[in-house]
């Protein structure tokens, strides 16, 4: 990912065109032109849909996991901040977006209007992100559909680093931070920029919140889980949980003769 992250700039800075086609903000989502504010030591944007967001992920999200949140839009924030490529290609409030809603799927609230009983949770993020942007009135004008196709590929695809990555840089930016919460400092992130983000946010309780959410995943609706990154909490923590029989591998292996 950090090799890919810097062909990509050295690419860019000779005039050349990049294997995927970089998408340059329109002017009304352009990072020197919003609102920005002060997290942590770190720069991020601060637009009305990006504070109401803010309202509407923490009213669903545990402490743990609006922490990681929190932890991950600063991380991708500093690696934009870090890169003149990476400011002037990636959308930075669909960044913000996207980052601070990527767990929807994730709230345990009993009936929560954010979680289905049938969809990965991370399409249930994407879903429920699109559908807050479609409905406030701030963003009717600003935000046309490649915008939202943004949040909701950032959102659906940020546990998939080996796709993301190839992504709309906006998409790979927002997986990138996130991953950084699990694997500590990279893209240009130094380790003094990510401890500063660790002592005003800290990691309290984080793997205990992981597992915890992980495990739930696997009881209430397992079949979402499995051939996932996932399937080992129900694997190895949920009584009659059972892979055998529903994975690509068993569905291929019935069909060989």
């Amino acid at each position: 990912m950090k090799g890919n992250y810097f062909l990509r700039a050295a690419l860019l800075a000779l005039g050349a065109s990049s294997s995927s086609q970089l998408y340059v903000p329109s002017s009304a989502s352009t990072r020197s032109t919003l609102p920005t504010r002060t997290i942590a030591g770190v720069t991020v944007i601060d637009t009305e849909l990006v504070r109401e967001a803010q309202e509407f992920a923490r009213g669903h999200s545990s402490d743990v996991v609006w922490n990681h949140v929190l932890r991950g839009w600063l991380f991708g924030s500093l690696i934009i901040a870090h890169n003149d490529t990476l400011r002037a290609t990636v959308d930075a409030e669909a960044h913000a977006v996207a980052a601070i809603l990527h767990d929807l799927g994730w709230d345990q609230t009993p009936n929560s209007t954010t979680v289905s009983a049938d969809r990965r949770f991370e399409v249930d993020g994407a879903i429920a992100a699109r559908e807050f942007i479609q409905s406030h009135r701030a963003s009717q004008q600003a935000w046309d559909d490649h915008r939202i196709q943004l949040v909701w590929d950032s959102i659906a695809l940020h546990t998939q680093d080996s796709i993301y990555r190839y992504k709309e840089d906006t998409v790979a930016v927002t997986g990138a931070g996130i991953l950084m919460d699990f694997n500590g400092p990279s893209w240009g992130v130094t380790q003094q920029d990510y401890d500063a983000v660790l002592a005003e946010v800290p990691k309290v309780q984080f793997r205990e919140g992981i597992n915890e959410t992980f495990i739930w995943l696997c009881q209430t609706k397992p079949k979402t889980t499995i051939d996932t990154f996932i399937q080992p909490w129900g694997d190895n923590y949920v009584a009659n949980y059972s892979s055998n029989g529903s994975r690509v591998f068993d569905t291929i292996f019935a069909l060989s003769p």
